[in-house]
Parts: structure tokens; C-alpha cells; sequence
């Protein structure tokens, strides 16, 4: 008889289900705990769930210690649970009431951890210097990106040496929009790449009859000066410029004025309060929540310990275990505010005819997760053990320390987007079952939940989390390597996705309300 956790791994003694770090065969015996026997009923990939005692019809599933649904057919001990016999069920529990945030685990920090960063006006520190030509509309795109590529030859390097490129953040939206709150939210986003700690100085580029007009922009977000105090910012309209050919020599004219000046900021000894982390994850699979997302977590605790920030997000990922955060939170006004968010979506998928517990995706459901309940449970453990401190709309500046939250769909590109755009200047995406994503200005470590991930992808994964499945690594060994890794990526080392080139494509601003 083979013991259980040499297969699987009971996160909890109240659990109900086991994950497998392997595939299993049918017919293999596992030792439970206290002597207790699994035979396994089925062929059951790795990722996925075993039952290891009997579930009755309606009967609550366990994992985590806490509720992921209900069976929808009488289980047996051995059973894979899956699609096929597990459903939601019902409404997550809302925390009520009054509530004491946790404290963080009781091990002293490492000495006080530096890195080289850039000094920015005003106390910000960048990880990365770069130059920005940002669209007001989609109209104005192309022209944005040709005066970025422009830029992109060996002698932007050699002449420039701190300067790390000219990017063009484009986007498919700027006019037929309401001018109200949708435009209001794409002015954040373009705002904080502007202001941007990874940004070095900046150009705008319109058509000129959009919606989303460049001297609105700059006067709603106070961006009449660049970083240097001495320029104003160059602000460009095609129709007013006179075309395509006169807007881009105009542009490549301002960024070469700039290129002097970003190249004068040099990197210096920064302490590691100073990082703002992004935590986002995306193809997740059953180990995610065993693995990545927890050594993250690690992670996460070991910032806020060293007086940083660290913010996790996607809202209709945390559906369900929402209730966890909310008993972190600082204060009762934290904890109704992230409450009030997720009411928010609730609303919002219905006017749509929709609902947030259908969120697992193909390659979700193909890793082993069931409900949404399942993979909020696992998604939060990213954010660690810290009290929840804030909680900020889509790309609103982030000026606490601590753990924060802010609220972004959990579609990847546009979560990171409002991330990014909110001042994180690192982020680390765990991911189960393979990402392909970079998220320039922002440096992006990847880690993979599981080592054949990682070997079959090991060109775009910086770290391999499935040593804890593997039993040669702990969820502190791995998240003390990611902690480690954040502050050498800080300081200039390239993930893969910058090696790769990653990050020009994946700017995707969340665009609220009809296209008019």
C-alpha cells in the first residue's frame, strides 16, 4: 500500500478531497491518515482531486479546511470529484461583522534588504528606465508605435546605456465612449504609466477629436510637468500636427530631446520598502493553490516584513473566499470596502445575464479546478498572511504599504494593466499550466506549480515551485527564492519575458460600459 502523500496532498485535516501531485491509476491503494484506505475508482490526472471519505448528494466538499461546493451525486471514497460531480452550489459566505487581522508568522526578518533602483521626483524608486509614447485613442496607435520602433537599434543601447527602450502603450479605446466613468478610468490608467516610477519621461500622441482628449488628461491628472520638474511634456495631435509623417518626425524629434535626460538617472542602493509588488496569477491549475501561489504568499509576507507593498487583485478570483480577506482587513471600512466591490461584480455579470461562478477556464478545468470557490481559495494564498490595508479601484495610485487589494477583472492582461498602471514597479505571476506573458514597464517573474511545467517550458519560466511537490522544497524555501529573485530583478536582472521580448502587446486598459 502506498501512503497518501506520496500521490496526493491533504491541505487540511477536515478536507474532504486530496490533490494528487502525480497521475494515479485505477485500482492503486493509498494510506489515508490514522490507517484509514483510499482505492482509487478511476484514472485521475495530476492537479485533480480524490475523494478520501465518502460525500454524500448535497453534501459539503472541503478543501482548504474551507467550503468549494456541493456534490451533485453521491461520492465514493476514490472517486476523482470533478465537473462531473461537484457544483457551486450556492452563494459564497460574506464576512460579517467585526473582525481582527491576522498577524503575520512569527519569524524575525532578514537583516533590512536593498536593491538598485532608480530615485525618482518625489521618493518614488523604478526597477526599469524607460521612455513612453502613450496613445490617447486607438486612432493615434499606429503613430505611437512608429515613433517607438523608431528607437529600437543597437545605437539606443550604446548611445543610452541607462535608458531600457521607448515604449508605445497603445489601446483599442480614447472616443465612443461615455465621458464619464469609462473615460475617467482610461485617464487613470494613462496617467499612472506617465507617472510611472519605471518611466522616465513621456510624450502623448491624439488624433484630436476623440473623447479622450490629451489636455483634459493632463489637466485631470496634473501632468503639465515631466519627472524632471524642467520640461513641460510633449503633447501631439495628428490633425493638428498636419498627418501621420509630420506627428511621427515630431515624436521622434521629442524623444530624442528626452533620451539626454532619462539617461542621467543612475541606478543606487534603494531599500527593499520601496518595491511596490504586483500579485497576479493566470492558467492556474489543482497545484497552483499548493505550490506557487503559497510560496508567493511567502513572499508577500517577507516584503510587507521589510516595510513594502504588496497588492493582489482580480476580483472575480477572490469570489468565495472573500470573506478571508475581509477578516485581515485593518479596519471595518477595509473590510466593507473590498465587501461592497465584490457586490459590485455580483450586480454587474447579472446585467449581463451572467454569473462569477462559471470563472474557471478550459485550461482551469483541464488542471483540475472545479468551481470558482475552489480557485478563489487557492488565488488568495498569493496575498500571504498580512493584514489587508487598502483596498483601490482599478489603476488608482497605491500609496499605502502593506497588503493591498484592488479591484481589476481577472482576465491577466487587464488585471496586470490596472496593477501596472496603479505604481507596481515588480510583479510575480504564478501560473499551473503555462503563460506566455510580460508586462513592460514592470519586470514579471514567472513560476511555474508544477516541474513538468517547467521543463516543457522552462524558456519563459523563471522558477520552478513544484520542488514542494516534488519534496526537495518547502513553501519557504520556494518563497524565500522568490523574495530573492524580486530583489535581483529589481535591480536590473531580466526575466525571461524580457528576454523574450514580452510586454509590448500586453498593455490592455479595462474598458467599461458600451462602445458607441
Amino acid at each position: 500500500m502506498i501512503p497518501l502523500q506520496a500521490y496526493a496532498t491533504l491541505l487540511d485535516a477536515q478536507d474532504s478531497v486530496a490533490v494528487l501531485k502525480r497521475p494515479i491509476l485505477a485500482g492503486t491503494e493509498l494510506e489515508g491518515p490514522a490507517g484509514t484506505t483510499t482505492l482509487v475508482r478511476n484514472n485521475i490526472p495530476a492537479g485533480h482531486k480524490v475523494a478520501v471519505r465518502p460525500i454524500a448528494l448535497g453534501e459539503r466538499v472541503i478543501k482548504y479546511g474551507q467550503f468549494i461546493g456541493r456534490a451533485s451525486q453521491n461520492i465514493a471514497t476514490g472517486d476523482h470529484v470533478h465537473s462531473h460531480n461537484l457544483i457551486a452550489g450556492e452563494p459564497p459566505p460574506h464576512a460579517q461583522g467585526p473582525h481582527t487581522p491576522e498577524r503575520l508568522p512569527s519569524h524575525e526578518k532578514d537583516s533590512d534588504r536593498r536593491f538598485q533602483g532608480f530615485i525618482r521626483a518625489g521618493g518614488q524608486v523604478g526597477t526599469r528606465n524607460f521612455l513612453a509614447v502613450i496613445s490617447s485613442v486607438n486612432c493615434s496607435a499606429s503613430v505611437s508605435r512608429y515613433v517607438a520602433e523608431a528607437f529600437r537599434n543597437p545605437d539606443l543601447q550604446r548611445d543610452f546605456p541607462n535608458v531600457d527602450g521607448v515604449l508605445a502603450f497603445t489601446h483599442k479605446s480614447g472616443c465612443a465612449i461615455d465621458p464619464g466613468e469609462p473615460t475617467q478610468l482610461l485617464q487613470r490608467v494613462l496617467a499612472g504609466i506617465a507617472r510611472h516610477p519605471n518611466i522616465g519621461g513621456y510624450l502623448l500622441i491624439g488624433l484630436g477629436c476623440e473623447v479622450n482628449q490629451i489636455s483634459s488628461l493632463v489637466s485631470n491628472h496634473r501632468l503639465d510637468r515631466l519627472r524632471s520638474g524642467e520640461l513641460p511634456p510633449t503633447l501631439l495631435n495628428i490633425q493638428q500636427t498636419g498627418g501621420v509623417r509630420k506627428t511621427v518626425d515630431a515624436g521622434i524629434a521629442a524623444v530624442r530631446t528626452l533620451l539626454p535626460i532619462a539617461n542621467n538617472h543612475r541606478r543606487s542602493s534603494q531599500p527593499a520598502s520601496k518595491l511596490v509588488m504586483a500579485l497576479n496569477c493566470g492558467g492556474s491549475d489543482g497545484n497552483s493553490g499548493c505550490t506557487a501561489n503559497p510560496a508567493l504568499g511567502w513572499a508577500s509576507d517577507e516584503l510587507v516584513r521589510q516595510g513594502g507593498t504588496s497588492v493582489l487583485a482580480e476580483t472575480p478570483e477572490i469570489y468565495g473566499a472573500e470573506h478571508l480577506l475581509a477578516q485581515r482587513a485593518v479596519s471595518n471600512e477595509v473590510s466593507a470596502k473590498l465587501l461592497s466591490t465584490v457586490r459590485w461584480w455580483e450586480e454587474h455579470v447579472s446585467r449581463h445575464g451572467t454569473t462569477i461562478d462559471n470563472n474557471p477556464s478550459f485550461g482551469n478545468r483541464q488542471g483540475g479546478l472545479t468551481t470558482i470557490y475552489e480557485k478563489s481559495l487557492g488565488a488568495i494564498a498569493k496575498g500571504g498572511h498580512a493584514p489587508l490595508s487598502a483596498v483601490y479601484r482599478y489603476a488608482e495610485p497605491i500609496t499605502s504599504s502593506g497588503f493591498c487589494f484592488m479591484d481589476t477583472p481577472g482576465y491577466d492582461p487587464v488585471s496586470m494593466t490596472g496593477l501596472v498602471a496603479g505604481g507596481c514597479n515588480v510583479a510575480v505571476f504564478t501560473t499551473g499550466r503555462g503563460s506566455a506573458y510580460g508586462c513592460k514597464p514592470t519586470p514579471c517573474l514567472k513560476v511555474a506549480s508544477n516541474t513538468l511545467l517547467y521543463h516543457h517550458q522552462e524558456e519563459d519560466m523563471d522558477l520552478n515551485a513544484g520542488t514542494i511537490l516534488d519534496g526537495t522544497g518547502t513553501v519557504e524555501s520556494v518563497g524565500r527564492e522568490i523574495f530573492e529573485r524580486v530583489l535581483s530583478m529589481a535591480s536590473g536582472e531580466r526575466t525571461k519575458s524580457e528576454l523574450s521580448g514580452l510586454g509590448d502587446e500586453e498593455f490592455a486598459p479595462w474598458i467599461l460600459g458600451p462602445t458607441l
